[in-house]
């Protein structure tokens, strides 16, 4: 088997998908035999990088169809689950949102209305 386009496998269905990534692996590891007992030569010895990328790119294509098909489950429900969130920083996720970092206490509010800021006119 030799190189695989990723568009090629979009249009494949996730159980060929699977399929096909099994069949990579077991030539991969027939490959990584063939090299240890040295019975493989350079083309073989070349071959082992070009069958880790297609595996790479099988199981990228699949976990992209396995997410688009969460977010399409996600869009009716509520939450959404913890691997479709956004990542960004665990300081930032556990910030206070705007609207709480903005809120004002009543004594607070209450405080700024009776002694607002006092202005100053300057000579020039």
């Amino acid at each position: 088997m030799g190189k695989i386009k990723a568009h090629e496998l979009r249009e494949r269905k996730a159980s060929d998908l699977l399929q096909q990534l099994d069949n990579f692996r077991t030539e991969l590891s027939q490959l990584r035999v063939s090299k240890v007992s040295g019975q493989g030569g350079p083309s073989k010895l070349s071959k082992i990088k070009v069958i880790r990328k297609s595996i790479a790119r099988v199981l990228t294509v699949y976990n992209e169809k396995r997410r688009n098909t969460l977010k399409k489950a996600s869009l009716k429900s509520k939450y959404i689950p913890l691997d479709l969130r956004k990542k960004k920083t665990r300081a930032i996720r556990r910030a206070l949102s705007t609207y709480w970092a903005f809120k004002k206490t009543k004594k607070q509010e209450k405080k700024e209305s009776l002694y607002p800021m006092r202005r100053y006119a300057l000579k020039a």
